[in-house]
C-alpha cells in the first residue's frame, strides 16, 4: 500500500513557475514507477509525465516536453514536477500516481495508487 499526498499547487500568473511535490508513505517507494496526471474542468484526465524507479528514465506528454520536468528523491520518498512558463491552459488539478510494475506507463489505468490532487490555476 502506498499513500500519496500532493502539495505545491496555487494561483500564479502566466509565465510563472511552480514546483509540485508528491510525498509517499511506505518503505518501498523506490520500487514504484511514478507519474503525474492532470484534469482540467470538463476534460478527461491527461498524462503529464512519468519516471522510472531509479529516476533515470523519464517520459513526458509531447505537448509539455521542455516546460515540465519530473524528478524523484527516493531517500525522501518524494517526486517533483517542476513547471515553467506556465500557461492558462495548464490550469488543472494535478495528481500523482504510483505503479508497482516496471513499465513506465502513460495511461492512468496502469497506475495502482493515486493522491488527492493539488489545484494549479494560471491566470492570463
Amino acid at each position: 500500500q502506498v499513500q500519496l499526498v500532493e502539495s505545491g499547487g496555487g494561483l500564479v500568473q502566466a509565465g510563472a513557475s511552480l514546483r509540485l511535490s508528491c510525498a509517499a508513505s511506505g518503505r518501498t517507494f523506490s520500487s514504484y514507477t511514478m507519474g503525474w496526471f492532470r484534469q482540467a474542468p470538463g476534460k478527461e484526465r491527461e498524462f503529464v509525465a512519468a519516471i522510472g524507479r531509479s529516476g533515470t528514465t523519464r517520459t513526458y506528454a509531447d505537448s509539455l516536453k521542455g516546460r515540465f520536468t519530473i524528478s524523484r528523491d527516493n531517500a525522501k520518498n518524494t517526486i517533483y514536477l517542476q513547471m515553467n512558463s506556465l500557461k492558462p491552459e495548464d490550469t488543472a488539478v494535478y495528481y500523482c500516481a504510483a505503479d508497482s510494475s516496471l513499465h513506465i506507463g502513460r495511461v492512468g489505468d496502469e497506475y495502482d495508487y493515486w493522491g488527492q490532487g493539488t489545484q494549479v490555476t494560471v491566470s492570463s
